[in-house]
């Protein structure tokens, strides 16, 4: 009762701090995107002056006749032509050289250092989802899970403070961390796996309520962790080698 508690509170309570992180995150993008769209709205603006600033051009002398006009200019034209390409043809091999060296990893110069980007988080759910199968919980899904105490006549401040407290419903063994249970679907009883193993997959029938199970309806439980390294492994091993026989 106390973990199903703790689950109920937990749950808006990560689910809330989800989504502050989620909307903290969204801000920051949307920062970061007006930053990139000023900085290349800079940089256009940057590449506008320069081209035109390159751009060198010859005043016409309007005393010389139109041929010799036209021949100036047509030189004119050439010089520009042939200084904007020399111009052009330098700024690109440097913008490809700084592009080249900006785009090269080093770990010794900070400002060349790569970075890892920071974890996308995806937008969190508004649904409550099991922690163990990471499915949606609904309420017609969910078994009331029933306990039998060891005693039925103590309360549950006496039954806190004992180590034995609960027992299978079918074979009235101590149950514990070190014990594997299951929960039959149909009645909500909590018994051991022994039991659903030994007795009740023989005739696949709820000893409390006298109903027929299937393997869903035989749910294990998840148990604490105890203070053996391997709890809950099976340790079991067979191996086959070949033997002499005399």
């Amino acid at each position: 009762m106390e973990k199903t508690a703790q689950l109920e509170l937990f749950t808006p309570t990560m689910r809330r701090r989800r989504t502050q992180a989620y909307e903290k995150q969204k801000q920051a993008q949307k920062s970061s995107s007006q930053l990139e769209s000023k900085s290349e709205e800079r940089e256009r603006m940057e590449r506008f002056k320069s081209r035109e600033n390159s751009i060198v051009s010859k005043p016409i002398n309007p005393f010389t006749s139109g041929q010799t006009s036209g021949g100036e200019k047509t030189q004119t034209d050439s010089a520009a032509a042939s200084s904007s390409s020399s111009s052009s043809s330098s700024a690109s091999s440097s913008s490809s050289s700084a592009c080249s060296s900006s785009s090269l990893p080093s770990f010794w110069i900070p400002s060349l250092t790569p970075e890892a980007k920071p974890t996308q988080i995806k937008k969190p759910s508004k649904v409550v989802l099991c922690p163990m199968s990471g499915r949606p919980l609904k309420m017609n899904e969910l078994i009331t899970v029933k306990f039998t105490p060891l005693d039925a006549s103590l309360d549950r401040v006496a039954l806190l403070t004992r180590q034995d407290r609960y027992v299978c419903a079918v074979t009235r063994d101590v149950l514990g961390n070190s014990v594997p249970c299951a929960v039959l679907r149909p009645s909500g009883c909590v018994v051991t796996q022994e039991c659903v193993e030994r007795l009740i997959k023989k005739d696949m029938m709820d000893p409390v309520s006298g109903d027929t199970l299937t393997e869903r309806d035989i749910v294990p439980l998840q148990r604490g962790g105890t203070g053996f390294a391997a709890s809950g492994v099976d340790l079991r091993a067979k191996e086959a080698r070949p033997v002499m026989q005399v």
